[in-house]
């Protein structure tokens, strides 16, 4: 008999454990890949010609207006040019703008200007509602008096970086 109930003890346990069977789910997996955001340049800064006089400051909006403090006359208005560069990337995503942040040298080779205060018709953000967005910097210069005639450039470029938000 106790072998009897033995055999039906191990019957009994081989049924119990079967009873707790396995449960399985699967998933997918995806993934979208963006347009990646991009910036090109398609007009650099000028802030046309100037009669320094007894110096002062220019101040170049983003939106291609010009005005002056001090003894600076503007003269030649119609090559006035904020830079303005095409931004690009996946419609519907933000980003951030980040400008130069310190002063500047435009240089003849002898002389120099010093250009700061970088301000964009964004702010601090853009909207790619379309896929691509046109954005616009200005700038002030600092000129001394007497500046010495010439034509003065940057030495480099001055980046302007996008990102992502």
């Amino acid at each position: 008999m106790k072998r009897l109930a033995l055999l039906f003890s191990l019957i009994i346990l081989s049924f119990s454990t079967d009873g707790m069977a396995q449960a399985t789910a699967s998933f997918t997996a995806s993934v979208t890949i963006i347009q990646p955001i991009g910036i090109i340049n398609t007009a650099n800064m000028n802030f046309a010609n100037l009669d320094a006089k007894s110096g002062g400051t220019v101040v170049l909006g983003p939106d291609n207006t010009r005005s002056s403090q001090g003894g600076i006359e503007l003269t030649d208005g119609n090559t006035v040019s904020a830079a303005t560069f095409e931004v690009t990337g996946q419609a519907g995503y933000t980003y951030s703008i980040t400008l130069p942040n310190s002063d500047h040298v435009l240089t003849n080779g002898i002389d120099d200007i010093i250009i700061k205060d970088f301000t964009s018709s964004l702010k601090d953000e853009g909207s790619l509602a379309s896929g691509s967005q046109t954005l616009r910097i200005g700038a002030s210069l600092d000129i001394n008096p007497n500046q010495p005639p010439g034509n003065y450039t940057s030495p480099g470029g001055f980046n302007v970086c996008v990102n992502y938000n």
